[in-house]
């Protein structure tokens, strides 16, 4: 019995030996004697792809010291719209030395809502300060519930709305300050270089260009820009940052400041070094920035993405035409606005050919007095090299159409006949020419027409109208249709 007590007390000793130097070797893989944090004061890289969908793929590499074992590993600093369900992670040291057991994403974040519930039934502190003694008090109280405001018990009493502050004496272990990825791992190495890769929302870029006209409007300067607009929830300091241009499918479950763009607009000449190089990559194209960049939360963030300068631009006034127009008779007459557009051609010989993502042109011209003044605006969609981009700045103020149907009959149970007139009234002090594009529906044949036409698309008739200035031109035409 002597010996069996002695051999407890020594190893009772020897345990609170390995204990003292802080090596707990019974427990050494449980997880609940071993938590470990990391934040980004362990990050060692970050990349960054963004893609024009409100979508970001993260990479997110840290060294952690982590002993042997099993840990339960709280991975800080994440993205608070992560997609929890794409979250990976790998060690960059050897694969076969981490292996995850468990893995949860921690979003019950601290409020003052929050902060309360947890306490119902539990004791805290109210201080207030007397405003006629001007004495400060403090009382210990229950918060008894939390359901449309605090209710307490304070001694034999039950009281709500107390003028005070409530003061907590610390935070419930189960609520945490921000969004955190939680993994359950088993270790092989003291020190770890992982990267954790997952999927965000909250986070998109657009482009946006700036084109200045010249005083003919047959060339122009091109600036492209990216806009990258993180409302992801974190910051990624100098990161590798590549954008991916395409319509990517996703499984279902403007802010514009005019003076800034002026500024750009202005230095759109300036040629610099292009910060992105681009590259075909599956079906898209990818754009990849030649240097870190630190993307903040709640920040937009403006990188430029090529100038051009010198590039021919061809302007042209389009009077559209309407189909309903040849599916009936129709009485009186329609005024109509005469759209102007400018158009540019992607190519290399342009001082362009890069693929450009979708985006906004915004255009500028220098008035009489050599100032910059905004002249319109439209949408491009993704383009590739050597296409052309039609860009609509507005209506012309000065250049009137009026379009009259003058006979319309029906042939047979799919056969028809219409006729027009469409009146060209140039106000201005220049000739100009007017391009007139007719949506005909159909099988269609031109029976007559005062002026040249060409068949523009298998639905559509162009006419091109030369005006002289303050001159009318009317077109005249006939056209049989099968439909």
């Amino acid at each position: 019995m002597k010996k069996y007590a002695f051999g407890v007390l020594a190893c009772v000793i020897l345990l609170w030996g390995h204990w003292g130097k802080g090596v707990p070797p019974v427990f050494a893989d449980t997880p609940e004697m071993n938590p470990s944090s990391s934040d980004l004061s362990d990050q060692t890289g970050v990349a960054l792809t963004i893609y024009n969908a409100n979508l970001g793929l993260v990479k997110d590499q840290r060294e952690i010291s982590l002993a042997p074992g099993t840990w339960e590993l709280r991975f800080m600093d994440v993205a608070a719209k992560i997609i929890p369900s794409t979250v990976h992670i790998r060690s960059l040291v050897d694969p076969q030395s981490l292996s995850v057991l468990e893995q949860n994403y921690e979003y019950d974040l601290l409020n003052p809502q929050k902060l309360l519930d947890k306490y119902v039934g539990k004791e805290v502190r109210l201080y207030s300060k007397n405003p006629y003694t001007e004495r400060e008090e403090m009382v210990t109280a229950t918060l008894l519930s939390n359901n449309g405001g605090p209710i307490f018990q304070i001694g034999d009493t039950i009281t709500f709305g107390h003028p005070g502050r409530i003061l907590f004496p610390g935070v419930p272990e189960n609520l945490i300050s921000k969004p955190t990825l939680v993994w359950l791992l088993k270790n092989t190495l003291p020190v770890q270089k992982i990267e954790a890769t997952y999927l965000t929302e909250g986070i998109t870029w657009r482009a946006d260009y700036v084109m200045t006209l010249n005083a003919a409007d047959d060339r122009s300067d091109l600036s492209g820009w990216v806009t990258v607009d993180n409302q992801s929830g974190t910051t990624y300091p100098e990161a590798e940052l590549k954008l991916v241009a395409g319509d990517v499918n996703r499984v279902q479950d403007q802010r514009f400041d005019e003076e800034r763009i002026r500024r750009k607009a202005e230095l759109a000449a300036v040629e610099e070094a292009p910060q992105f190089k681009e590259e075909a990559f599956f079906e898209y194209h990818i754009y990849t920035l030649q240097r870190a960049s630190t993307i903040k939360n709640n920040q937009t963030k403006q990188i430029r993405l090529f100038t051009a300068e010198n590039v021919p631009v061809k302007k042209e006034l389009i009077l559209q035409g309407t189909k309903y127009f040849y599916y009936g008779r129709r009485g009186g007459q329609d005024k109509q606005k005469v759209g102007v557009f400018v158009q540019i051609e992607n190519r290399k010989e342009n001082h362009m050919g890069m693929p450009l993502p979708k985006g906004v042109v915004r255009v500028y011209k220098h008035d009489s007095d050599g100032g910059l003044q905004f002249v319109g605006e439209d949408r491009i969609d993704h383009t590739p090299k050597d296409e052309k981009i039609q860009i609509k700045l507005g209506e012309a103020f000065d250049v009137v159409g009026v379009r009259k149907q003058t006979d319309w009959k029906k042939l047979a149970s799919d056969t028809y006949e219409a006729a027009f007139e469409i009146s060209l009234r140039n106000h201005k002090k220049e000739d100009v020419t007017v391009s007139v594009i007719e949506p005909i529906p159909g099988d269609w044949r031109m029976l007559d027409a005062s002026h040249d036409h060409e068949k523009s698309d298998a639905f559509a008739a162009k006419f091109r109208i030369p005006v002289s200035e303050d001159k009318e031109v009317i077109l005249t035409y006939r056209v049989r249709m099968r439909f």
